[in-house]
């Protein structure tokens, strides 16, 4: 399987983020990315919001290390913190680990780049069909 650039993953959000991009190839070259995952607590960094679980993500280091300046001092300098972090594939994230997190859950990608981040909600197309909060709707509401 060909392993997808952070370059090549930014410009596919570039692309939806314009109304140009196709969301399915967007999603696919999600699943081929590979994303550096910071860890926090010893787990995979997430973050809470609007009822759902997000698992952070960055195409490359410079998009983490904005992220982790953010966080480490709010304004965007260095606090001399190290990060560790794993470098995961999109589809890893999105077939196994978004379904073993129990609760509705996502990727949020890029997150402290505010012109580039995108994110990828637990829904039918992006999850696994068993763990998509709209898994009942997309089937005409037949469980």
């Amino acid at each position: 399987m060909d392993t997808v650039t952070g370059a090549e993953l930014e410009e596919r959000i570039a692309e939806q983020r314009t109304g140009a991009g196709d969301p399915r190839a967007l999603v696919g070259e999600l699943r081929r990315a590979l994303l550096l995952v910071p860890f926090d607590a010893g787990g995979l960094w997430t973050a809470e919001l609007g009822g759902v679980r997000w698992i952070c993500g960055f195409t490359n280091e410079d998009a983490l290390a904005r992220f982790a300046r953010a966080r480490d001092t709010g304004d965007g300098s260095s606090s001399g913190r190290s990060w560790e972090f794993a470098e995961l594939r999109g589809a890893r994230l999105l077939d196994e680990i978004v379904p073993a997190m129990g609760v509705p859950a996502g990727i949020a990608v890029n997150v402290a780049d505010p012109d580039g981040a995108m994110l990828f909600p637990p829904v039918v197309g992006i999850v696994p069909d068993a763990v998509a909060v709209d898994a009942g709707e997309a089937r005409g509401g037949r469980d």
